[in-house]
Parts: structure tokens; C-alpha cells; sequence
């Protein structure tokens, strides 16, 4: 397992910027990253995970993947209730409404994200491959819908 890989699926680490947006530092992340807080679908606890974005396509509309597949809790937890919040930036806590994205509009926003950042994806690529054993791992997408600010 490469050293992305293994960073990647360590928990500590991964979870190490949700105290980060949970003080309101999100914006040091700039709009890359976005942390999404949701509810767990069997227990109804509040839940949070950090996600790169994918793409802004409007002030309220950001498009994430599921790099773990659609295995993952997070993205399990969405389809199960789409309601969540988004802190992204300077933003906090923004109502939200997730939707999953049908697998062709998924295979094109990666398709345009490989495009845009052609050594990131590649490197993550990688990692997601051998951190999940799959060679053609299925990467759904999630639209974020979030409230436009007033």
C-alpha cells in the first residue's frame, strides 16, 4: 500500500480537519475542502466528514464523490437522509440537501475533474485503487444543494 493509500485510510488522519471546521477554520482549507455534517442512519447521530469538492458549479451547488465508493457511511448516510449541513470557507453550517448524481453525470464531473487537476487525480487514483483493492473502483458523486445566503 503507497503512502497516500495508508494515509487515506487512517482514521486519525483523515478526520484531523473536522476540529478545524468545527472552530471555524474552515476557510484555511480555501474551497477545496468542505466538511459535511449529516446523521447516521441507524443510530440518528450527528455525524461529520471532510470531502474535497469536486467542483462549485453555482454559490449553492457543489458536487463531491465518494472515493471509497458507494460503500462509504457518508455517502450511505446521505441517500438515506439528504438533509445535512455544509461548512465550506468562511461559510458555516449551511443547510443542505444532498443528491446522488446518476452514474454517467458522475463519470463525467470525474471526467472534467481529471481534466482540470490531471496529476491530483492521478495520485488519488492510485491510492483510492489500492486502498480499495478495486481496479475500476466505482466513484459515485453527490450534488450539494446548499440555502443561498441572504
Amino acid at each position: 500500500m503507497d503512502l497516500a493509500a495508508k494515509l487515506l485510510t487512517t482514521r486519525w488522519v483523515v478526520r484531523a480537519p473536522i476540529p478545524l471546521f468545527r472552530a471555524g477554520l474552515g476557510f484555511l482549507f480555501g474551497g477545496r475542502l468542505l466538511m459535511i455534517e449529516h446523521r447516521g442512519r441507524v443510530s440518528g447521530a450527528r455525524r461529520y466528514v471532510v470531502v474535497e469538492a469536486v467542483e462549485h458549479e453555482a454559490s449553492d451547488r457543489i458536487i463531491v464523490a465518494s472515493g471509497f465508493g458507494p460503500r462509504a457511511e457518508w455517502y450511505r448516510n446521505l441517500l438515506a437522509e439528504p438533509r445535512c449541513g455544509v461548512s465550506v470557507g468562511a461559510r458555516r453550517r449551511v443547510p443542505a440537501r444532498a443528491e446522488a448524481l446518476a452514474p454517467d453525470e458522475s463519470r463525467r464531473f470525474l471526467a472534467r475533474y481529471a481534466e482540470a487537476h490531471p496529476a491530483a487525480f492521478a495520485a488519488l487514483r492510485r491510492s483510492i485503487v489500492d486502498a480499495t483493492g478495486e481496479p475500476d473502483p466505482e466513484i459515485p458523486m453527490v450534488r450539494l444543494h446548499l440555502r443561498p445566503s441572504r
